[in-house]
């Protein structure tokens, strides 16, 4: 990005220190994303039938999530389901997708479930267990996750064969709580939900990033740091978002550390967009 070109000789960077995309690498251990990661390693452990992460847009989930997948060994078999769509029978063939099954074309719902089965027996058989993850699971129907209820039920009669971890915003705890939802409900061993980050976490987040990257851990000012905190409410997408912007502002104008005129100059340039505001808290 011509962005970090204009900023990382200026202040020292070996990298951008502020990317929007997943770094598990980049993880920063604030207390709620060690939760959540322990909530996600204590189910895949335990072998639980479903577990749960929620947060809202940005908060941080799939990069914990990402770190948990590089923690696995080949004893998982994982797969990913993303954006899945549909009632019952669609969300079965999105597993069996997922998991690079391919049943006769047309097959119908007996026949996808055989060969989900089979296939869940094989790995059992060779000493793997079976992981889906389902990322964005709020957009599910009460349907399919009511057959994704269904397909934990598969087990050797000691060990479940097949675990999911379901991965969506605040609309996915909302509607696991609903009445018709109760046996999903009750299958669910493990479930957090992550928050933003508080001011402290988030000026902590902020320094860790441009440590890492080879800067300095004091390149915005306290007032600086105090309103990114305001402006992102601790959503940690959005501050690597203004941050970034700030470097940018904060290198044209030779400013070091970055101040707090800075932060708001790109705020009201208008190039920083957050999306709504509702409760005090900032979304994308």
């Amino acid at each position: 990005m011509l962005g970090g070109d204009i900023y990382q000789g200026f202040y020292g960077f070996s990298e951008r220190p502020f990317t929007l995309l997943p770094d598990p690498d980049a993880l920063y251990w604030a207390d709620g994303h060690t939760a959540a990661f322990t909530v996600l390693e204590y189910g895949i452990v335990s072998r639980a039938p479903i577990t749960v992460l929620t947060g809202e847009i940005g908060v941080g989930k799939t990069t914990v999530l990402r770190k948990l997948l590089e923690q696995l060994d080949d004893s998982t078999t994982v797969a990913l389901v993303s954006n899945a769509h549909g009632g019952r029978a669609e969300m079965l063939r999105w597993v069996t997708n997922a998991l690079g099954l391919r049943p006769e074309p047309g097959a119908d719902y007996v026949s996808l479930f055989q060969s989900l089965q089979d296939f869940l027996v094989e790995e059992y058989a060779a000493g793997r267990f079976v992981t889906v993850i389902i990322d964005e699971a709020q957009n599910l129907s009460v349907e399919a996750l009511e057959e994704l209820r269904m397909l934990t039920n598969i087990n050797s009669g000691k060990d479940e064969l097949l675990q999911l971890i379901l991965v969506g915003q605040s609309e996915l705890r909302n509607r696991i709580m609903r009445p018709e939802l109760q046996q999903f409900a009750q299958r669910i061993v493990a479930a957090y939900h992550l928050l933003p980050l508080d001011h402290a976490a988030t000026t902590a987040y902020v320094r860790f990033r441009l440590v890492r990257a080879g800067g300095r851990e004091d390149l915005f000012s306290d007032a600086a740091l105090e309103e990114i905190s305001r402006l992102t409410a601790g959503v940690p997408r959005l501050i690597n978002k203004l941050c970034e912007f700030c470097l940018v502002y904060g290198a044209i104008n030779e400013e070091d550390p970055v101040t707090m005129e800075t932060v708001r100059q790109v705020v009201d340039d208008g190039i920083f967009v957050t999306g709504f505001i509702e409760s005090g808290k900032a979304a994308e």
